[in-house]
């Protein structure tokens, strides 16, 4: 009798633990069940954070591209990628971050609303493409058809990076054409246009236009009628449209420089020699709003680019107030670089584009109302003969990109990507280096070698070795 109480007492409790959610059994802190809408806008905030991060361990496009150079710990700057192991970082960050999260909205997205259901799978999409083209542009042919797999397949194949430029522009083209401004798009949880789905196609028209000039020196891409169709898709036609991101201004959600400078008190990158030398001799009147004067000097002094060894921070200028703002804006894209595109799509004859020099000045001077330049000023810097685009020196190349660099001052990414293609602004190379040094790609993750060797052995050889010099398919010159 013993037995059977003790029997029947173990399997009423067996029945109460099993039936009943006890408070010590629930997870207050994590999510079991995550909405769409939380996953896109963090796939969004992921974006954001990995192409403007200072962490020099996570993204160095900054210094690749010469806004910023090292104080301290100079490895980066002199283009030291595997001590870190920044490009698995970098990899890893785009697609955990963004492209698994955007997997897994695309899977929850649901509602009675068909057209809401349609516009919220295309921005998904639209999010998708722009991290998937960011990645193409650093690393060249990237995992793609079988990426995201998992454990199905924990070792994709690398596609050709030709071929994902392609079927991510075809897949842009068809998302743009699915969304329908009758209806809305994540609401509140969308943290760059508020479910705006008007802003997003016009980022969307934008994009592919980015992309179509990006493949400007390869003849097969038939660029001219992407560039047309980008521009009936409908670009930015005005600063106020673009993509842009403004952060909450309160620790963790603040900008790169404030996070970095203020939260962290690191004092680790000043602007470099290239950059304060370049709008220097420009008289550029956005140095007022990006730097400082050089302590008690009334001059700006940028720290020598890929200097070795160590630097003293307190003897070169500093990056402007408005930079450690901790709501300071991150551009994913904006008319500034439209109209820079339009400029060059028009020197090329592509897609029906006519007068660079109305498209140039457009962009400057939008450039210069964007950092809070006054209109007197922005002009007197347009005539100036070096600036004016009838008489600054160079080719097209050399006028749009010295000033498309300038005009994307602080987007890393996507300046590194153009300075590649146009070849300006001209860089200056670390010490003790050839300009031949300095990085076109990025290399691949260096665990790949490892974890992913055939399929890594065989994408190294498709794009002719992987090397920081090894240039991509869409850098021709």
């Amino acid at each position: 009798m013993k037995n059977k109480t003790i029997y029947c007492l173990v399997f009423i409790l067996a029945v109460f633990v099993t039936s009943c959610e006890l408070p010590d059994n629930i997870d207050h802190k994590n999510a079991s069940v995550v909405s769409a809408d939380v996953l896109f806008t963090r796939a969004e905030q992921g974006l954001v954070d990995q192409l403007t991060s200072m962490d020099p361990n996570l993204n160095i496009s900054r210094l690749l591209v010469q806004y910023q150079s090292e104080v301290t710990y100079t490895t980066e700057s002199r283009y030291n990628f595997s001590d870190r192991q920044i490009p698995d970082a970098f990899s890893r960050h785009i697609y955990e971050d963004v492209l698994l999260n955007l997997k897994d909205v695309k899977s929850k997205i649901e509602s009675p609303d068909e057209v809401l259901v349609k516009n919220e799978m295309a921005i998904a999409n639209i999010l998708e493409i722009y991290a998937y083209h960011v990645l193409v542009d650093q690393f060249g042919n990237i995992p793609y058809s079988e990426s995201l797999l998992g454990a199905d397949n924990s070792r994709p194949k690398y596609d050709d990076a030709f071929t994902v430029y392609q079927d991510l522009i075809t897949r842009l083209q068809a998302a743009i054409a699915d969304l329908k401004a009758s209806s809305g798009a994540f609401g509140d949880a969308d943290i760059i246009y508020g479910g705006d789905v008007s802003r997003w196609k016009e980022f969307a028209a934008s994009l592919e236009l980015r992309m179509a000039l990006r493949l400007s020196d390869v003849p097969e891409a038939n660029s001219s009628s992407l560039v047309a169709h980008a521009l009936a898709d409908g670009v930015f036609t005005d600063e106020s449209e673009s993509a842009i991101f403004v952060p909450l201004g309160q620790v963790p959600y603040v900008g790169p420089y404030y996070d970095w400078f203020v939260v962290q008190a690191r004092f680790d990158y000043c602007p470099t020699n290239t950059l304060i030398d370049e709008v220097n001799s420009l008289n550029d009147p956005r140095r007022a709003t990006w730097f400082t004067e050089y302590p008690s000097s009334g001059t700006y002094t940028g720290l020598p680019y890929g200097k070795a060894g160590s630097s003293n921070y307190k003897s070169f200028s500093h990056f402007g107030e408005i930079t450690m703002d901790p709501k300071y804006a991150t551009v994913l894209c904006d008319y500034i670089e439209v109209e820079f595109l339009l400029a060059e799509a028009a020197e090329r004859s592509l897609g029906g584009v006519t007068d660079p020099k109305t498209h140039y000045d457009n962009a400057i001077l939008a450039s210069m109302k964007y950092w809070g330049v006054s209109d007197a000023d922005a002009e007197a810097y347009l005539n100036q003969e070096s600036v004016a685009y009838s008489t600054a020196p160079g080719d097209y190349k050399q006028k749009i990109g010295t000033q498309k660099w300038l005009g994307l001052f602080d987007r890393g990414v996507e300046a590194w990507a153009e300075w590649r293609r146009l070849d300006y602004p001209v860089l200056n190379p670390p010490s003790g280096m050839t300009y031949a040094d300095i990085p076109v790609r990025m290399p691949y993750p260096f665990n790949e070698n490892k974890m992913n060797k055939d399929n890594y052995t065989a994408a190294s050889t498709a794009i002719g070795g992987d090397e920081a010099t090894t240039k991509l398919f869409w850098d021709k010159y």
